[in-house]
C-alpha cells in the first residue's frame, strides 16, 4: 500500500527536486536550450544585492517569528492546561486559524490592514492607525502579526500534549517541597517539555525560513523588496523574471541552509536535553 505513495511522491517531488539540482549548473531560462555553467549561478547569488537582502530579510523575519510563536504558544498552553473552564471549547477555538487556508487568512487580513484599521484610526484621530502598516517600511510587522496568529495553533498543540505527558505525582510532589509559579515551571515543566519545545524550534524555523503564502497574500514582497523573502524572489525571478537557472541554485542553497540550522539545532538542544 504503501509503494503507490512512495512512487507518487518520487514523480512529483524528488524528481522535479533533482531538475532542479541539474539545471542549477546551466544557464537555462525556463524554456529553450541551455549549455554548462559549472558554479556560476551560486557565485552569483553571493554578488547580488537583491539575492542578499532577500536572505536579510528572511533570517530577520525567521527569528522575531520563531521567538514570538514560541513564547506565546507556550504560554497559552499552559493557560489552557490549567483547570479553567470550556477548556474544550477554547482548545477548539484556538486550533481553528490552524485549520483554514493560509491565503485566505492573508487576504482577510490585508483588508483589515488597509481598510478597517484605517477607517478606525482616523475616526479617533489616531495617526498611527490612519495608515496600512502593509504600505509602509514596516509592512513586515503586519505579515509578521499574522504568521505569528495562524502559528500559534500548531505549536500550542504540540506543547499542550508534552504538558499532558507529565505525570501529576511529579506536580503535587513539587507543590509540595514549596515550587509554585516561575519556581516550578523553570525546575520542573520546561525540562519535561524540553523535547517538545526541541520539536517546536526546529519546525518554526524550516517554516519561517520558507515563509511564502503571507507575503505573496498580502504584500506580493513589497513596497519595493522590503517583505521579499527567499521564497518569494525565487517565485518572481524564477518563473517571471527569466532566472530560473539562478533561481533553482538559490533554492538548492536554500535547501542546505535550511538542512544545515535543522541539524545545528537538534544537536544543540538534544545535549541541553540531557542536561536537564
Amino acid at each position: 500500500m504503501v509503494m503507490p505513495l512512495a512512487a507518487l511522491f518520487f514523480l512529483f517531488h524528488t524528481t522535479p527536486f533533482l531538475e532542479g539540482i541539474f539545471y542549477s549548473f546551466t544557464n537555462w531560462q525556463g524554456f529553450g536550450d541551455w549549455t554548462f555553467v559549472g558554479l556560476a549561478n551560486y557565485l552569483h547569488l553571493f554578488t547580488d544585492p537583491l539575492i542578499l537582502g532577500a536572505y536579510a530579510f528572511t533570517f530577520k523575519f525567521a527569528l522575531a517569528a520563531t521567538l514570538a510563536v514560541n513564547i506565546l504558544s507556550l504560554l497559552l498552553a499552559l493557560a489552557l492546561n490549567s483547570k479553567i473552564k470550556f477548556q474544550g471549547f477554547l482548545k477548539a477555538t484556538y486550533f481553528l486559524p490552524y485549520m483554514l487556508s493560509t491565503l485566505i487568512i492573508g487576504f482577510v487580513f490585508t483588508f483589515i490592514f488597509s481598510d478597517l484599521l484605517p477607517q478606525i484610526g482616523q475616526s479617533l484621530s489616531i495617526k498611527a492607525l490612519s495608515v496600512s502598516i502593509l504600505g509602509t517600511d514596516h509592512a513586515w510587522i503586519g505579515v509578521l502579526i499574522v504568521t505569528v496568529w495562524q502559528s500559534l495553533a500548531f505549536n500550542t498543540l504540540i506543547y499542550l500534549s508534552g504538558l499532558q505527558t507529565i505525570d501529576g505525582d511529579v506536580n503535587e510532589a513539587a507543590l509540595l517541597d514549596g515550587a509554585t509559579g516561575f519556581t516550578k515551571f523553570r525546575t520542573i515543566t520546561f525540562p519535561l517539555l524540553a523535547p517538545f519545545f526541541t520539536i517546536n524550534m526546529v519546525l518554526s524555523v524550516k517554516n519561517f525560513l520558507m515563509v511564502f503564502d503571507q507575503i505573496m497574500a498580502m504584500t506580493g514582497g513589497g513596497p519595493g523588496n522590503s517583505t521579499t523573502s527567499i521564497s518569494v524572489l525565487i517565485y518572481q525571478k524564477g518563473f517571471n523574471g527569466g532566472q530560473f537557472a539562478i533561481q533553482s541554485a538559490n533554492s538548492v542553497l536554500l535547501f542546505l541552509i535550511v538542512i544545515v540550522i535543522s541539524f545545528f539545532q537538534l544537536r544543540v538542544l538534544e545535549k541541553r536535553e540531557a542536561n536537564f
